[in-house]
């Protein structure tokens, strides 16, 4: 972390809490809004699906790529899901080259988390030959600019990739080979969870945190939210800790907002009807 942020807290922690305290927050907020967010989709040509979300001005970038490959042995008659997450260095002063570090790893398991406990996307669906071949789709997210609230900036990204991607329909032979054909088809996705985050501050909760109240915070919750208003994943970050009054609140207030910011999200694709192995 550069030195800049590390004095920031120190100077504003105060002024801060005592905002808050009040109900109000530096940037003019209510404690239960939201900062804009934009979605764009398919900005990256080469990518089967993807989407860059500004939420403020946290940026992130999203984007899917799908081959086929070997299905895991505990789970044969089942495709592959991974996500990967990778903070750039000229996205925060704070961001070093190199591997993903604790914080990129962090985010990448509760956004795969957020789609796995979802049964977001179907992955029976994705079962080209059991125990043999499955599509495996992968998923990179890149935080492009830093200014708090990465997780649910990167999730909405992921999210909105997977909605708008598309693989060919395949054809098996009956001495198993396979042949790619000239239909593509959107992913078997059948649920679109949404990940609200909350940072504790003093004795109050505010939703989407910048930068400056995600360094001042007591801890972090972050709770993703399917299309049916359940609670499908929980994260918490931080050494503070959470009354029950804190749980029942943000739950709450997560599904309040998850279900505007659902709203910008692209929508679910129809899929009932679609093949995606041909014999």
């Amino acid at each position: 972390m550069s030195r800049s942020e590390e004095v920031i807290p120190k100077l504003e922690k105060h002024k801060l809490s005592s905002l808050i305290s009040k109900g109000e927050r530096i940037d003019g907020r209510e404690l239960n809004e939201y900062r804009p967010i934009t979605i764009d989709v398919n900005c990256i040509e080469k990518a089967e699906g993807s989407a860059i979300v500004s939420l403020g001005n946290t940026v992130s970038i999203a984007g899917v790529k799908a081959e086929i490959g070997t299905p895991f042995a505990d789970t044969p008659n089942e495709g592959v899901l991974i996500v990967n997450a990778e903070f750039l260095p000229l996205a925060s002063p704070s961001f070093e080259p190199g591997p993903p570090d604790e914080n990129a790893i962090e985010i990448a398991r509760v956004v795969d988390r957020g789609i796995r406990s979802s049964r977001t996307l179907d992955l029976e669906r994705l079962c080209i030959i059991p125990g043999k071949r499955v599509w495996v789709i992968y998923v990179d997210v890149y935080v492009l600019n830093h200014n708090g609230n990465m997780i649910d900036a990167s999730g909405l990204a992921v999210l909105s990739a997977l909605l708008t991607a598309k693989i060919p329909v395949v054809k098996v032979s009956e001495d198993e080979r396979i042949g790619i054909t000239d239909e593509w088809v959107p992913l078997p996705i059948r649920d679109r969870p949404v990940p609200v985050t909350m940072a504790k501050i003093g004795d109050k909760l505010v939703v989407d945190p910048n930068i400056n109240e995600e360094l001042s915070m007591d801890c972090r919750l972050t709770l993703t939210v399917n299309e049916r208003g359940s609670i499908c994943a929980v994260q918490k970050g931080g050494r503070g800790s959470l009354s029950m009054n804190d749980i029942l609140y943000a739950v709450d207030l997560a599904l309040k907002v998850s279900k505007e910011i659902r709203s910008a999200l692209p929508p679910l694709p129809k899929i009932e009807d679609i093949t995606y192995v041909v014999k």
